[in-house]
This record gives structure tokens, C-alpha cells and sequence, in this order.
């Protein structure tokens, strides 16, 4: 059975804030790889974490459009162009890489065209707090 129809409906389910679609096709414990060096970066645990990254991207107007899907066996490969125009903007493609398990998304893992651009980005969009509000006790 293919796993690319879960694709589309992620896709669509982000680009229409529909919370309880891209749920649905998430394991309880998946995980999300972002890389970088700027706030959003890191892997994210469970839907919950998942849900407030895709949160924060949807608050800086993030937006997706598919170039290229490809699948093998439990693997969907999806390499589309993501931009923002918050802020001094970002225009970048990027791959990510879906592992299924039992018809869920278990793992991604996201790679970025040009991580150094997408850092400032991030970091222009989502300022840290001033030292020493940021660090916890």
C-alpha cells in the first residue's frame, strides 16, 4: 500500500491549519529532525511537539509547495520549496525524509538547501530572550 496519499494530506492539512488531519497520520511517537543552530532546531517527540513547530512555522506565514515526491517501501522521500515572507523573507528548497511504521509517519528527517540562510532566518523571526530570562533553573 502506498504511503503517498499520507504525504498529500499532510501537505494539504498544513497549508489549511487542520490540526486533527495531520494527526492523523502521525505516530504517538514520532520523530522530527530540524536541523540548524537557531531556536526551531532540534528533534521534536510525539505529535504534541511536532504540532507546536508546525505552529510556530504557520506564525512566520511558512509556507510549502511540493516539487518531487518519491517512494520506496517504507520510505517517501519529498523535496518542495518552503518561504516565508516575515521578516527580511526565505525562499529555499528542502528534502525531507518520511519513514512509515504501521501506516503511521514514525521519523523525519529534514534537510535544508542552505542551512546557514535558514539559521538567520530563524533566528530573525524568533529572537531569544536577553540572558538571563532564556536560560533555565
Amino acid at each position: 500500500m502506498s504511503n503517498l496519499p499520507k504525504i498529500a494530506a499532510l501537505f494539504e492539512a498544513y497549508a489549511n491549519n487542520n490540526v486533527a488531519a495531520v494527526s492523523d497520520v502521525l505516530a504517538e511517537d514520532v520523530v522530527w529532525r530540524i536541523p540548524g543552530h537557531h531556536p526551531l532546531a532540534g528533534e521534536k517527540h510525539g505529535i504534541k511537539e511536532v504540532l507546536a513547530f508546525f505552529g510556530q512555522l504557520g506564525k512566520a506565514g511558512f509556507q510549502a509547495q511540493p516539487f518531487a515526491i518519491a517512494e520506496h517501501a517504507d520510505y517517501v522521500i519529498d523535496h518542495h520549496r518552503g518561504w516565508s515572507s516575515f521578516g527580511s523573507g526565505l525562499d529555499l528548497t528542502w528534502c525531507l525524509v518520511f519513514r512509515f511504521a504501521q501506516g503511521k509517519i514514525q521519523e523525519v528527517t529534514n534537510f535544508c538547501s542552505d542551512q546557514h540562510r535558514a539559521d538567520l532566518f530563524f533566528h530573525e523571526v524568533y529572537r531569544l530572550k536577553p540572558i538571563p530570562e532564556r536560560l533555565a533553573e
